[in-house]
């Protein structure tokens, strides 16, 4: 055990290793103090504890999603998850993201949420070249409606990690990269409707969700990926029904 030097400290334990190291866990007392975030406390551990401990963050202020771990079991950012909000007696746990390889002790490895987010079609396919006049899109038209639904995504895999379905399904494409599908699909300004549900409709797609609806419940932005994961559902099935009338 770590122990802080003095004052008041809470009891942290920490999940460390690496692809080429076993899992095991740590634990540091870490001082407490007012308006203290889970970001702070790893921080203090790097700086002042074990300066090999391993994790990623950028902005601090809840853009950028980097500093995503588990805590307490449950996905979080935690530059804006306060110690108060989470403290356990006087316990914290911290893992790194669930449902992904771990390069080393809190930081994951994203190469495959963004592999599926290829794999969705979740590039956009131009209407126009960039020398061509831009076209106007009513910003109240009900398309343009679900696909600003979800523009707010920062692919922070918050919503990944709490998937049980991917943590079943490896295959899965998981709410994120089929968020971005559907918002593409109802983007005017998008050419290939037709790629994007073929992505979404085969091995791993959308008819793989269970709809049991954590994405939407630990989305930090509070976007809602069962719903467009249901729009993607009927999308393709009107489709399926349509090609063999």
């Amino acid at each position: 055990m770590h122990v802080a030097e003095h004052g008041s400290v809470m009891n942290v334990t920490v999940q460390r290793g690496s692809a080429d190291t076993p899992t095991r866990t740590e634990t540091f007392d870490v001082p407490a103090y007012d308006n203290q975030t889970v970001l702070d406390v790893v921080s203090w551990i790097q700086q002042n504890a074990d300066p090999t401990l391993t994790y990623r963050f950028a902005c601090r202020v809840g853009m950028c999603g980097s500093c995503a771990m588990m805590v307490n079991g449950v996905p979080r950012w935690t530059c804006r998850t306060h110690v108060s909000k989470v403290l356990d007696g006087n316990k914290i746990n911290i893992a790194p993201l669930r449902n992904l390889p771990v390069i080393k002790d809190l930081a994951a490895d994203m190469d495959p949420f963004f592999d599926k987010w290829v794999a969705a079609e979740g590039k956009h396919h131009p209407t126009r070249t960039r020398e061509e006049e831009i076209a106007p899109v009513d910003p109240q038209a009900e398309e343009r409606q679900a696909a600003s639904a979800g523009i707010e995504c920062i692919n922070c895999s918050i919503c990944y990690s709490a998937c049980d379905t991917v943590t079943g399904n490896p295959d899965y494409l998981g709410p994120a990269a089929l968020q971005r599908a559907w918002t593409l699909y109802n983007d005017a300004k998008d050419a290939d409707r037709d790629a994007i549900l073929d992505a979404v409709s085969g091995k791993g797609g959308c008819h793989n969700c269970h709809s049991m609806g954590s994405c939407t419940a630990y989305c930090p932005n509070e976007l809602d990926p069962l719903s467009a994961i249901a729009g993607l559902k009927r999308a393709t099935t009107r489709r399926f029904f349509g090609r063999r009338g």
